[in-house]
C-alpha cells in the first residue's frame, strides 16, 4: 500500500525547488522535512552546516548560508547556479527580545534588522533569476504578529518588533514590484510555536504549524500577493 500522502498536498507542489532557510532547527527544520516528505527538492542551508545533524539526516541538499553576510549570501547564489527556485522560504530570523529600554544595545538592535528584515530580502535578490526560471514564482517571508503595530499593546522587543514590522514592509513593495512577473510574495505568521525561540510554553507544535503554513502557500493566488497571513491563512491587521 502506497504512503499516505500529508493533508493539504497538492500536485501544483509536487517535486518542486524549494529553498529553506535556517533550517537547522526548530520550524527550517520541520519545513525542511515535511518538504521532503511529500517528495519535493529542497535546498536546506544553515550558517553552520557541520553540526546540523538533524538536518543532515534527511533526504535534503545542505548549503551553508548566514543570512547577514553579504559574501554568503553570493556564494550561495553561487552554489545554487542556474537551478530554477519554485518556492523560496525565508525563515531565517533572529529571537531574543526583552529589554528594558534604558538598557537597549541598539548594536544588537541593527543586528536584529540585519537577520530579520535586509537578509530574507538580500537572500531573495541573489535567488531572483532562479526564482524567475521556477513555475511557481512564490516568496513566502516568516514574519511574526509582533511585527504588527496594530497588534502592539504591550510595548517592548524594540528590535524583533521592529525588524519584522520592516520585513512586512519590504514584502509589501516587492510584491507589487514582481507582482508584473507573475510573482505572489507573502509573508506568514507561524503562530507562537513551541521551539528554541518561541519556549517551552508555546501551544503549538511545529508539525501542526508547518503542515498549515504549507497548506496556506499551496492555496495561495495571485491575488493574495503582499498580504500578512497567519498560518492558517486569516488576515492580519498591520
Amino acid at each position: 500500500m502506497p504512503a499516505r500522502r500529508p493533508r493539504g498536498l497538492t500536485e501544483s507542489l509536487m517535486s518542486r525547488c524549494v529553498v529553506v532557510t535556517g533550517a537547522n532547527r526548530g520550524l527550517g527544520l520541520e519545513l525542511a522535512r515535511q518538504l521532503a516528505a511529500r517528495g519535493d527538492r529542497v535546498i536546506a542551508t544553515a550558517r553552520h552546516p557541520e553540526s546540523a545533524r538533524e538536518l543532515k539526516d534527511l533526504d535534503v541538499r545542505v548549503e551553508r548560508l548566514d543570512v547577514a553576510s553579504p559574501a554568503s549570501v553570493a556564494a550561495f547564489a553561487d552554489a545554487v547556479g542556474d537551478q530554477p527556485v519554485d518556492l523560496l522560504i525565508n525563515n531565517a530570523g533572529k529571537g531574543g527580545m526583552r529589554a528594558a529600554f534604558e538598557e537597549m544595545d541598539w548594536a544588537d538592535v541593527a543586528d536584529f534588522f540585519a537577520i530579520n528584515s535586509i537578509g530574507p530580502m538580500r537572500v531573495t535578490q541573489a535567488l531572483l533569476p532562479n526564482l524567475r526560471r521556477g513555475k511557481l514564482k512564490t516568496i513566502a517571508s516568516i514574519t511574526s504578529r509582533m511585527g504588527s503595530i496594530d497588534d502592539n499593546t504591550s510595548g517592548g522587543a524594540y528590535g524583533y518588533r521592529a525588524s519584522k514590522a520592516a520585513l512586512n514592509m519590504l514584502n509589501r513593495s516587492l510584491s507589487i514590484d514582481l507582482a508584473r512577473d507573475g510573482f505572489t510574495c507573502v509573508v506568514l505568521h507561524p503562530g507562537w510555536v513551541r521551539t528554541d525561540m518561541g519556549g517551552a510554553s508555546a501551544p503549538l507544535l511545529p508539525p501542526a504549524s508547518v503542515e498549515n503554513m504549507l497548506r496556506v502557500i499551496a492555496g495561495l493566488k495571485p491575488s493574495d500577493t503582499g498580504r500578512f497571513l497567519d498560518h492558517e491563512g486569516k488576515p492580519i491587521a498591520w
